[in-house]
């Protein structure tokens, strides 16, 4: 995405405050402590896609996700919704800012998993926000909700795999055998992304 003007100001000042570039660093490193293997996943693919454009700049240097979003409105409030173009496996960093009661509004909602989870002020939660239904509670007027979220969309991931070209130009080269081979892999891909979830047996045998 290409902000010009004010915006793109404004979006730096903030891409450089100290307090969101710790932000995006704990909300990284939080990513690889519970899914190494999906982390290792984005790692790899923003690597390649950094190597192949040296015009690309990263939001955040200690950060994995390739994009953030910043909401500033005084009481943020996300209807329910999923994020249909980030990675379907991948998992997007939402945190909550702000001055609210967090006992009487700006709850955290899972509708798939029926959770309404108390989300007080700096708290930060990972979900899959491509395949989770969420959205968040209002607020009193006289508090404020702001929120600031990091993930990285599907396309990025596809425009890596399929040598950084359109899906009609990868498709089309392809002879019989390689495009079998191909939607095979698609086929699979959602096997692919589940096993990059970290077991919690295996979490404990790390820390252990």
């Amino acid at each position: 995405l290409h902000n010009e003007g004010p915006a793109a100001h404004i979006l730096m000042t903030l891409i450089n405050h100290i307090a969101f570039i710790h932000l995006a660093g704990f909300a990284s490193g939080v990513f690889a402590a519970w899914a190494l293997s999906l982390f290792q996943y984005y790692a790899i693919h923003l690597k390649e896609l950094f190597l192949s454009d040296n015009s690309l700049v990263l939001n955040f240097t200690n950060s994995i996700f390739a994009a953030c979003t910043f909401n500033f409105r005084p009481r943020t409030i996300c209807f329910e919704h999923m994020d249909s173009r980030n990675l379907p496996f991948g998992w997007c960093a939402i945190m909550a800012l702000g001055r609210f009661n967090p006992k009487k509004g700006g709850h955290f909602i899972l509708w798939d998993l029926k959770l309404v989870i108390e989300f007080p002020p700096g708290s930060m939660i990972l979900i899959p926000s491509a395949v989770l239904c969420h959205s968040n509670t209002a607020i009193s007027r006289k508090e404020t909700r702001y929120s600031f979220t990091q993930y990285m969309a599907g396309g990025l991931f596809r425009w890596v795999d399929q040598g950084f070209q359109m899906s009609q130009e990868y498709w089309g080269q392809l002879d019989g055998e390689e495009r079998a081979a191909a939607i095979k892999a698609w086929e699979e891909r959602w096997e692919m992304g589940l096993a990059l979830y970290s077991k919690l047996s295996v979490l404990k045998a790390t820390k252990s």
